[in-house]
């Protein structure tokens, strides 16, 4: 295993991070002995960032994280969230954040996380993010319930605003780096490395559009993109590999970030992305998904408050 500092913090983190929210069944109903088996084999794998939140199958995950854990705690560098508690519930006061951490704390069954970050702030106004969230987040730190403090969003406008205006020890983005769009690299990557502030990705499947099931009915992005992921699929197919694996791969090749999140839930999950970090990438299949991508290449849509979109 691979591991990169975050920051200027003192976390080295694998670069192969686990992303816990299938543990909420978001996406299916996962299987007890299995999920918490998952976890174990990715601590026994090297895999030593793990990153969850309160809205992940509406506290369901940080419950199975923290029971999952027990004994393997100090073993791992792990974030949770706050702010965001449901599909559309947002709370980025003082007082919810403070009251929400602590309930964070006995679901994890920990006295505290290595990361807390502010849970999709592109749903907030900068102004209270920036007053009140962030240094409510602070106050928690002292208090030694969290290690080093972060936000979390789509929008990278939104992001970069933030991080000006207020001092940051991490930024994770989703969607932003992967086979279908690199923005991430022209414009984060570049604010952060100058203001001291580690950098995580998440989300290389582009929520599941690189994959052989394909994006969910819910998923924002147009048919055009969700057609060139399905033609990506097909193509490293005709190569004799797996799609989900090439894209992964070229997410963890990206040294601008530290960690790349992978949602992960069973034992079969976590071995087949393991297995990703031995692929080596045929460049000749590199040019012909960029051209295959190149029509919808760095496709956004809109997230959160209007003001807040970029």
């Amino acid at each position: 295993m691979e591991y990169r500092q975050l920051g200027e913090t003192d976390l080295r983190i694998s670069v192969l991070g686990f992303g816990a929210s299938p543990l909420g069944d978001v996406f299916r109903k996962t299987d007890p002995a299995d999920r918490t088996a998952a976890v174990h084999l990715a601590v026994d794998s090297g895999i030593n960032f793990f990153d969850v939140s309160p809205y992940y199958g509406l506290t369901l995950a940080e419950t199975r994280l923290g029971e999952a854990l027990q004994g393997r705690r100090e073993k791992v560098v792990l974030a949770t969230k706050c702010g965001r508690y449901g599909g559309s519930e947002f709370d980025f006061s003082a007082k919810t954040i403070t009251a929400g951490v602590e309930d964070s704390l006995k679901r994890l069954r920990t006295d505290y996380v290595d990361v807390l970050q502010a849970h999709d702030v592109e749903f907030g106004h900068v102004q209270q993010i920036v007053e009140e969230t962030i240094p409510a987040m602070r106050k928690l730190q002292e208090q030694g319930k969290a290690r080093y403090i972060g936000i979390t969003g789509y929008s990278l406008k939104n992001l970069m605003e933030i991080a000006g205006k207020v001092k940051l020890d991490s930024i994770l983005s989703y969607c932003r780096y992967n086979l279908l769009i690199t923005d991430l690299d022209q414009a984060l990557a570049p604010f952060a490395k100058k203001h001291g502030v580690g950098l995580i990705n998440a989300s290389p499947l582009h929520m599941g559009i690189i994959s052989e099931r394909g994006a969910p009915e819910w998923h924002p992005a147009p048919q055009e993109v969700r057609d060139a992921g399905q033609q990506i699929v097909a193509l490293c197919k005709t190569r004799g590999v797996d799609a989900s694996e090439v894209a992964l791969r070229f997410c963890l090749d990206y040294a601008g970030a530290a960690s790349t999140l992978v949602g992960l839930s069973s034992t079969e999950h976590v071995q087949r992305n393991l297995k990703a970090m031995e692929l080596h990438i045929d460049a000749e299949l590199l040019r012909e998904i960029a051209e295959i991508v190149a029509p919808v290449k760095d496709f956004v849509w809109p997230s959160g408050l209007a003001e807040n979109y970029g």
